[in-house]
């Protein structure tokens, strides 16, 4: 007897998912557990070397400055809305408004970049000062790997539907960045309390 081949029928599947039914969506659920658990780490290392010192920041350090800190904290919450458009547009398969949406955040968050750059010296304390200083610098630090991460990635997928090689597929990706970018933003919104306020509060 012959054997037998059977066919499957895939013409009337999707091109293209979203949330749980994606793949990409599990990579970067996964990708924000792993970052979210580095930076628990990070913010535990820094609160562990309180107990070191009767002042924190130690006696002659500065207390961190707030007003460049707090212009990053509004941009990057109005950074949310056109990444939110974007996986708007994106999940009503609508490239051409997703594009300009994702265009529009990458703008905004090449300021973010540049606004990082000066809040680092917002600390008024360097990475080699004291425990304190390297603390508060690799809790900063690692926040800025996922913000280059994310820009770099804004460009790379601005690139693909700009050049007019974009397929459905892509826009699940775009929702995907939308989703890692939020995180993002709120896993900052409790770093910002730990760096520029608990300070003023020891």
């Amino acid at each position: 007897m012959r054997p037998i081949d059977v066919v499957a029928d895939v013409s009337q599947l999707p091109d293209v998912t979203f949330g749980p039914r994606s793949t990409t969506w599990w990579g970067t659920v996964g990708f924000m557990i792993t970052e979210g658990l580095s930076l628990v780490i990070c913010a535990f290392a820094y609160l562990y070397l309180r107990k070191n010192f009767y002042h924190y920041p130690p006696l002659g350090t500065p207390l961190p400055s707030l007003g460049i800190p707090i212009i990053q904290l509004v941009v990057m919450g109005i950074s949310i809305v056109p990444m939110w458009l974007a996986a708007r547009r994106a999940r009503q398969l609508d490239i051409n408004g997703a594009r300009i949406a994702l265009l529009a955040a990458f703008v905004i968050k090449l300021g973010i970049l540049v606004l990082r750059w000066y809040e680092f010296s917002a600390l008024n304390t360097h990475w080699n000062t004291d425990a304190y200083g390297s603390a508060a610098w690799i809790v900063m630090g690692f926040h800025t790997t996922m913000l280059i991460l994310d820009v770099a990635e804004d460009a790379g997928f601005a690139l693909i539907l700009w050049s007019g090689r974009g397929r459905a597929a892509t826009l699940s990706d775009v929702v995907a960045d939308a989703m890692y970018w939020y995180f993002t933003v709120i896993a900052w919104v409790p770093l910002f309390v730990l760096l520029f306020l608990y300070p003023r509060w020891t």
